[in-house]
C-alpha cells in the first residue's frame, strides 16, 4: 500500500501542485513573519541590553494619557551627586533626552526619518554603554554646537560645519554641527542630535538643573538589584522617583518595541489565515475531484484485500505528504519573505542585518503544523469518503465525490449552526453597550461564515439557475450546457465559489464599517467644528508657546483659542478611580466650537474651578451638576473641581477621552503649568478674507515645518486617510484571497475537464467547435465566480451592518453602504472566472477527439 500510495502521488503531483501554492503562501506567511518579529525582537534585546545602565533612576509617571500633554517628567540634576556617594556607585551620569522633536536644516527640511521612529535630542557624554561613538569632529560645548548620529547625516547629507535648527518645546533654536557620532549596534531607526548638558537642560527641558533620567553604574562585584536596594534606601520615600535595572529597563524598553512588531506580526498572520481558510476549500476540492477519477484504482484495491482503514490511509499519506512538500517550500518562502522585510525596514532607516537572522526553533515547528496539519484535516473527509466505497460499486465507475447524494446533514447542520449565528448577531443589533456587543459580532460573524460554508451546496441550484438564466438565451446549447455543469455537482461548486466567497465578505463587510465610519467622522466634524482653521502639528504632539504668538500676531488673525490637554485621576462619587484626560480651552470656545449641553453652558463649564464632563459618563457614576470631585493632576497637584456643566456629543467618550472632560485654560494653568498647546482653533478677523488668512497662516507657519494649517475639508480628507490604510489592508487580504481563489477555479475546472474528457470528446464528436468549447468551460467559470460573490456579499452586507451597529454605539451613527464597491466586486468576480478559465477551456479545446472518446 505505501508503495502504491507513492506511485499514485506521484503519478498526480501535477494535479496537487495548485493545491501545493495556497499551502507554501500561508506556510510563506506564518515563518516570515515569525522570523522578522524574532529578528527584531533579538536585534533590539541586544541594543537595549548593552545600552541600559545598571541602575536608571527616572521620575514616577502615574498618570499617563493617550493625547500627549508636551511635559517633560524631570528629577533634580543635584540627584547625581546624592546617588554618587551611594556605597557601590561607581559613576552617576545625568540623563537629558527628549523625544518627537523637530530638527531642520539649511532648507528648512526635516533631517529626522519620516517612517514614524523619532527625533531624539540628548545631552553627549561617552561611556563604554553609549549606542553611538564619536568618529569624526568634536564633542559638542557651548549652546551653539551639536553632534548628529551617522546614518541621518549620510541620508540627509549634512556635513560638519553645517546649520541645523532645533524646534524643541521651549522654543527653537540654531546649532552647528561639529561631529559625526557613529552607532555601536543596530541604529533603531531615530534620529539623533547630540547637545552638551548644560545646553540640553536650557534649550531641550527648559529648565536649568534637570534631567530627565540618572544613569548609574555599578562598582565591580555588585549586582544590579543590590545596587538598586542602596539607591533606594538614600532616596527621599516621597520623592516619586522610578528605579529600574539594566534588565529591567532593557525589558521594559522591549515591551514597548512590542507593539509595534505586534503590529506586522498579526497583519502577516491574518494574511496567513486568510491563505490557510482559502486554501482549505481547494485541498478538500482537489482531493475530492482526484478521488472520485481514480474510483477504479481505488475499487482494484479494495478488490485485491486492501480495507477500508488501509485506503483511508493511503489519501491522508498523500496529503501528508503534500503537507511535507509544500511546508518545507513555505518555511524556504517565509526565509524570503523575512529577507525582504529586512531589507524594506533598513530602506526606511532599521538597519536590521539578514546575516543576523534569526529562525527559532518555533518557526520550523509552526510551518509543518500548519502546513501537514492543513493538509491532513482538510483531506480527512475525502479520504473517509473514498473508504466508504464498496469493491463493486468502485468497479463500476459509481460516483464517490457527492454526484447525486442527499444534502439532509448538511441542511441540518447549517440551519442550525446559521440560526445560532443569526441569534448572536441580532443580539448584537440589540446589545447596548460596545464589549457585549463587539463579542456577540465576532461569534455571529464565525457561525454565519461556517453556515454559509456548509449549507452553501444547497444555494448552488437556485442561485445559479437564476445567475445563468440569461445563459441559453444568449449563448445557446453552449449557455445551457455551461449553466447544467455548474449545478452537476454542487458540493464542488458550493466549495470552490466558497473560497472567493470568504474574500469578498470580508471586504463587503469592512467597506460598510470604512464608510460609515468616514460618513460619520464627515457629520461630528460639520457637527462640532467651528473654526476657520485649526493649527496643529503633522504627528499631533504639543508645539510651542513661540508658535502661539506668531499665529495670533499673523495679519488678518482674528480669535484665537488655545487648547491642552493633561492627565488626571477622577474619584468618582460611586468610589470608582477613573484615569482619563481632560482638555483645557480658552473662554471663547462657542466661537470654535458648537458643543451641545444637556445642563449648563460654556461660561460655567470654563468657570475659575470647574469642569465639564459628558451626561452618559457622569449618569452611570452619579455625577450632578455642582457635585465637587477630587481630581489629581501630575506632580502630585491635586483639586476639588466643581461640576459646571454635562455635555452630550453623541459618545460616551465625549472629546475621544473618557468620560469627555473639559475645563478653562485658567484652572489647567494652575494645575499643569508646563503644558504646551495641541491646537489652535483660528477665526478670521473681520474683512479678512478665509483663503488670505490661510496663505498668511501658512507663510508664518513655514518655518515650522512640522506644523499644518488644516480647515474643515482638511480634517475630513485626514480622517478619510487614516481609515483609508484600513481598507488597503482589507483590499490586500482580499487580493490574496482572490489570488488562492482563481487557483481553486483553475484547479476545480481542470481537474473537471480530465474527470470529462470522454464527454467533451463527445461534444467535439457531434460538432461542438472549439470556440463554443472554451467558451462553455468560460460560462462555467464565470457562473462559479459570481455566484461565490453573491454569497460574500449577501454575507459581508449583514456583517456591516452589525459592525455599524457597534460603531453605533461609540456615537459613530451614520450608515453609508458604497454601492460602487459592490459593482465592482461582482463585475470583479465575472473577471476573475474569465481569467480562471483561460488555461483549462484551452487545454480542453486542444484535446483530440479520438483519444478522448476513447479515454477511460
Amino acid at each position: 500500500m505505501l508503495k502504491a500510495t507513492l506511485r499514485s502521488f506521484l503519478a498526480h503531483k501535477g494535479r496537487l501542485a495548485l493545491s501545493a501554492l495556497a499551502i507554501v503562501l500561508s506556510v510563506a506567511f506564518v515563518a516570515g513573519s515569525l522570523i522578522f518579529s524574532d529578528t527584531v525582537t533579538r536585534t533590539f534585546d541586544r541594543l537595549f541590553a548593552s545600552t541600559a545602565a545598571d541602575v536608571t533612576v527616572s521620575p514616577k509617571e502615574d498618570l499617563t494619557s493617550p493625547l500627549p500633554s508636551g511635559v517633560t517628567a524631570t528629577v533634580p540634576a543635584s540627584l547625581a551627586g546624592r546617588i554618587a556617594r551611594v556605597d557601590g556607585v561607581a559613576a552617576a551620569h545625568v540623563d537629558v533626552a527628549v523625544r518627537n522633536i523637530t530638527v531642520v536644516d539649511h532648507r528648512n527640511e526635516p533631517v529626522g526619518p519620516t517612517t514614524g521612529a523619532p527625533t531624539i535630542a540628548k545631552n553627549w557624554y561617552a561611556t563604554d554603554r553609549s549606542p553611538v561613538k564619536l568618529t569624526s569632529g568634536h564633542a559638542p560645548h557651548g549652546p551653539g554646537e551639536a553632534l548628529l548620529d551617522a546614518d541621518t547625516a549620510r541620508h540627509k547629507q549634512v556635513r560638519i560645519g553645517d546649520t541645523l535648527r532645533v524646534l524643541a518645546q521651549p522654543g527653537s533654536f540654531t546649532v552647528r554641527v561639529v561631529g559625526i557620532a557613529t552607532f555601536t549596534t543596530t541604529n533603531p531607526g531615530a534620529a539623533l542630535v547630540f547637545l552638551d548638558t548644560p545646553t540640553a537642560q536650557t534649550r531641550l527641558l527648559g529648565r536649568p538643573g534637570t534631567a530627565t533620567a540618572i544613569s548609574v553604574d555599578a562598582a565591580p562585584g555588585l549586582t544590579d538589584a543590590r545596587l538598586k536596594e542602596r539607591i533606594a534606601a538614600a532616596l527621599p520615600s516621597s520623592g516619586g522617583y522610578d528605579l529600574k535595572t539594566a534588565g529591567e529597563q532593557a525589558k521594559s524598553s522591549t515591551d514597548q518595541l512590542g507593539a509595534f512588531l505586534d503590529v506586522i506580526k498579526y497583519v502577516m498572520l491574518g494574511f496567513a489565515g486568510i491563505a490557510v481558510l482559502v486554501g482549505v476549500f481547494l485541498i478538500v476540492n482537489t482531493f475530492s475531484m482526484l478521488i472520485a477519477q481514480r474510483t477504479r484504482e481505488l475499487g482494484l484495491l479494495r478488490a485485491l484485500g486492501a480495507d477500508r482503514r488501509q485506503v483511508r490511509r493511503s489519501v491522508l499519506t498523500e496529503a501528508l505528504l503534500l503537507g511535507l512538500v509544500s511546508a518545507t517550500l513555505g518555511l524556504g518562502a517565509g526565509i524570503g519573505l523575512a529577507a525582504g522585510l529586512i531589507r524594506l525596514m533598513s530602506a526606511f532607516g532599521m538597519n536590521l542585518k539578514s546575516t543576523e537572522m534569526v529562525i527559532g526553533w518555533g518557526t520550523p515547528v509552526a510551518a509543518y503544523v500548519v502546513g501537514v496539519g492543513v493538509t491532513f484535516v482538510a483531506a480527512y473527509l475525502p479520504a473517509r469518503r473514498a473508504a466508504a466505497v464498496s469493491p463493486m460499486a468502485a468497479l463500476a465507475d459509481a460516483e464517490v465525490a457527492g454526484v447525486g447524494r442527499p444534502l439532509t446533514i448538511r441542511a441540518v447542520a447549517g440551519a442550525i449552526i446559521g440560526a445560532l449565528g443569526v441569534a448572536a448577531l441580532a443580539g448584537c443589533v440589540r446589545a447596548d453597550q460596545t464589549a457585549p456587543a463587539a463579542s456577540l459580532l465576532g461569534v455571529g460573524v464565525v457561525l454565519t461564515l461556517v453556515a454559509t460554508v456548509i449549507a452553501g451546496p444547497l444555494l448552488v441550484r437556485p442561485v445559479i439557475r437564476v445567475l445563468g438564466g440569461a445563459f441559453p438565451a444568449l449563448f445557446g446549447a453552449v449557455g445551457r450546457m455551461s449553466q447544467r455543469n455548474a449545478l452537476r455537482n454542487p458540493r464542488r461548486t458550493g466549495a470552490t465559489a466558497s473560497a472567493l466567497m470568504v474574500g469578498i465578505a470580508l471586504v463587503a463587510g469592512m467597506s460598510v464599517a470604512s464608510t460609515s465610519m468616514s460618513k460619520s467622522f464627515d457629520q461630528q466634524i460639520d457637527k462640532t467644528l467651528g473654526a476657520d482653521f485649526v493649527v496643529q502639528n503633522a504627528n499631533f504632539q504639543p508645539f510651542s508657546k513661540e508658535i502661539t504668538d506668531r499665529v495670533r500676531a499673523t495679519e488678518g488673525a482674528g480669535l484665537v483659542v488655545r487648547q491642552r490637554f493633561a492627565p488626571v485621576a477622577l474619584r468618582l462619587p460611586d468610589g470608582r478611580r477613573v484615569e482619563t484626560t481632560a482638555g483645557g480651552y480658552d473662554p471663547p470656545l462657542d466661537a470654535v466650537a458648537h458643543i451641545n449641553y444637556v445642563q449648563g453652558d460654556t461660561a460655567t463649564a470654563l468657570a475659575d474651578g470647574a469642569l465639564a464632563m459628558d451626561v452618559t459618563f457622569a449618569k452611570d457614576h452619579g455625577v450632578h451638576v455642582g457635585s465637587t470631585l477630587p481630581v489629581r493632576f501630575p506632580d502630585g497637584r491635586s483639586a476639588g473641581l466643581r461640576v459646571g456643566a454635562l455635555t452630550d456629543q453623541g459618545t460616551s467618550d465625549g472629546f475621544g477621552t473618557e468620560g469627555g472632560l473639559f475645563l478653562g485654560m485658567a484652572t489647567l494653568q494652575r494645575y499643569v503649568p508646563d503644558a504646551q498647546d495641541s491646537a489652535l482653533y483660528v477665526n478670521a478677523a473681520p474683512g479678512t478674507p478665509k483663503d488670505r488668512l490661510r496663505s498668511r497662516l501658512e507663510q508664518t507657519l513655514d518655518p515650522y515645518p512640522q506644523v499644518q494649517v488644516r480647515d474643515q475639508a482638511d480634517y475630513k480628507k485626514l480622517v478619510h486617510d487614516q481609515i483609508a490604510v484600513l481598507l488597503y489592508l482589507v483590499y490586500a487580504l482580499l487580493g490574496l484571497a482572490i489570488v488562492i481563489a482563481v487557483l481553486g477555479v483553475v484547479n476545480t475546472l481542470a481537474l473537471s475537464v480530465v474527470e470529462r474528457t470522454r464527454e467533451i470528446g463527445l461534444l467535439r464528436a457531434i460538432g461542438l467547435a472549439r470556440r463554443q468549447l472554451r467558451r462553455m468551460i468560460r460560462l462555467e467559470s464565470v457562473v462559479i465566480a459570481v455566484f461565490g460573490a453573491v454569497l460574500g456579499l449577501a454575507l459581508g452586507l449583514v456583517w456591516g451592518l452589525c459592525i455599524h451597529r457597534v460603531l453605533a454605539l461609540q456615537g459613530m451613527k451614520a450608515l453609508a453602504i458604497p454601492w460602487s464597491t459592490i459593482v465592482a466586486v461582482v463585475v470583479g468576480s465575472a473577471v476573475v472566472g474569465v481569467v480562471a478559465a483561460l488555461l483549462p477551456a484551452l487545454r480542453a479545446s486542444r484535446m483530440n477527439v479520438l483519444a478522448a472518446i476513447a479515454h477511460e
